[in-house]
């Protein structure tokens, strides 16, 4: 018993020790971080500095990093020069406007925290009229976040997302929620995950570059917008509409969007759309339709686009109407256009398209063939029913599959779509924009050019009147 008693005591005092040790070693390491805390260098705050500014007033601060988060309360220009970094430390959003009137240029922002939930951005907007130009965003989870805000300029800025985490955890490069009459322009975006416009109404997207990201543009509830000379390539999606109508689509250039979902543009129960001169090249689908137009008596509007090497150059996913399609190139798709479900686009308009495939014959030389293009579906196109098929399409295999089915049906094939005057050549937009490498417009008139003036001004000045009457003839 006695010895019972001893080991006991000789454990409880082996215990206390090794207890002290742990609270000395604790008390050891805190010392040692509060130690390189505090040898860490601590930026100079540049609350400090707004706080001093006059409203009104200009605020040039010295070359330099400063620490943020930092609040405007008050209309001032902050301009860095190009030579001042607003660091947030992991924090928050660098910079949030809570004002009418305030302008940020010149600076660089870095650091945001990395909360989804509280928008951790570089710009967080909140008010009016206010101006966000010629900065750098670097490192921040979202780059500009509008909020309920109208008539703010986001221009000339360099965006990009944290680059720590994959693209479906970084954030937006600009945010548009319940925002309207907000111009956002020439911003160069990389790394990041969308730009999206939800609830948000007649706004200005142009001259953006974007790359490497998901959707370079993303509409949801949103009507009104104006989309145009905007470059888009190697996102998975260029542009997607839902549910936002009366969107003008013009002058973009969308290239490589590729993979599982890729696609130029894409519209989902979407009206009033007008898609106008832009060159949509090497998507995996350049232009998608679902349930669109969706409004009654609407139609949706593509004219003198480029539709060129893509997988498929129109999919309708379910056959549908409403559509006028007129004065388009298709060029060298592997398919010119496809409609899922085995149904067919003949309740559409298609007039005065250019299709690279057409076989018939121009003997008055009037520009226009002599027999109508017609596109037909046929029953053994075995990557519309297996989708995984798709992998192999343009392969010698399905080639030779397609071309032995067109040579003898087993079944009669199903017309797609049909076309009454097909143009022999090509659009005027090729004589405008001519294809070059590394996707970079080329804007230099063409000697060569196979549309002459006289023949587009005779197709500008078209009657639209003569494409709503083949709709309507091609709903009865």
């Amino acid at each position: 018993m006695k010895r019972v008693t001893v080991v006991s005591c000789n454990f409880v005092r082996l215990t206390t020790h090794w207890l002290m040790f742990a609270i000395l070693l604790s008390a050891l390491f805190s010392t040692l971080s509060q130690a390189v805390a505090s040898a860490k260098p601590q930026h100079p705050s540049f609350q400090e500095l707004v706080d001093a500014t006059p409203r009104g007033e200009v605020l040039t601060p010295p070359a330099g990093t400063y620490a943020g988060p930092i609040t405007i309360e008050k209309p001032i220009t902050i301009d860095g020069k190009n030579g001042v970094t607003i660091d947030a430390g992991g924090k928050g959003s660098v910079v949030y406007i809570d004002t009418d009137g305030a302008t940020l240029q010149n600076l660089r922002l870095v650091n945001s925290g990395v909360s989804h939930n509280d928008i951790d951005s570089g710009v967080q907007v909140h008010g009016n009229f206010n101006v966000i130009k010629d900065n750098i965003i670097e490192e921040c989870l979202f780059g500009v976040d509008l909020g309920q805000a109208e008539n703010n300029i986001v221009r000339r800025n360099r965006i990009s997302s944290k680059s720590d985490r994959p693209l479906g955890l970084q954030g937006d490069s600009v945010r548009l929620w319940y925002s309207f009459n907000n111009m956002v322009t020439d911003n160069i975006i990389t790394g990041t995950r969308d730009m999206v416009v939800w609830y948000s109404s007649d706004n200005t997207i142009a001259r953006n570059k974007s790359s490497g990201g998901r959707y370079a543009l993303h509409f949801m509830y949103s009507q009104g917008n104006l989309i145009e000379d905007n470059e888009y390539t190697n996102n998975s999606v260029g542009i997607f509409l839902m549910y936002s109508d009366g969107a003008v689509i013009r002058n973009n250039y969308i290239a490589r969007s590729q993979g599982v979902t890729g696609m130029g543009i894409g519209l989902k129960e979407t009206s009033d759309v007008k898609i106008t001169d832009n060159k949509i090249l090497y998507c995996a689908t350049g232009i998608y339709s679902d349930v669109s137009p969706y409004q009654p008596d609407t139609t949706n509007l593509m004219e003198n686009n480029l539709v060129a090497f893509n997988g498929i150059g129109i999919l309708f996913h379910t056959p549908w109407w409403g559509n006028i399609a007129r004065n388009n190139t298709f060029k060298d798709n592997i398919s010119q256009v496809v409609v899922d479900g085995n149904g067919s686009a003949t309740k559409n308009v298609w007039e005065g398209n250019h299709w690279d495939d057409y076989e018939g014959f121009d003997q008055n030389r009037d520009g226009t063939g002599d027999t109508p293009y017609k596109l037909y579906a046929y029953a053994d196109r075995i990557w519309m029913d297996r989708p995984d098929t798709r992998f192999f399409m343009g392969t010698p295999l399905l080639e030779t599959l397609d071309f032995l089915e067109q040579l003898a049906p087993f079944s009669e094939p199903t017309l797609l779509l049909r076309d009454e005057k097909p143009l022999l050549r090509a659009a005027k937009m090729e004589s405008r924009w001519q294809i070059s490498g590394g996707g970079k417009r080329d804007d230099r008139s063409d000697e060569s050019a196979t549309v002459t003036t006289d023949e587009t001004n005779q197709s500008s000045s078209r009657d639209w009147g003569s494409s709503l009457k083949l709709l309507e003839k091609s709903l009865k």
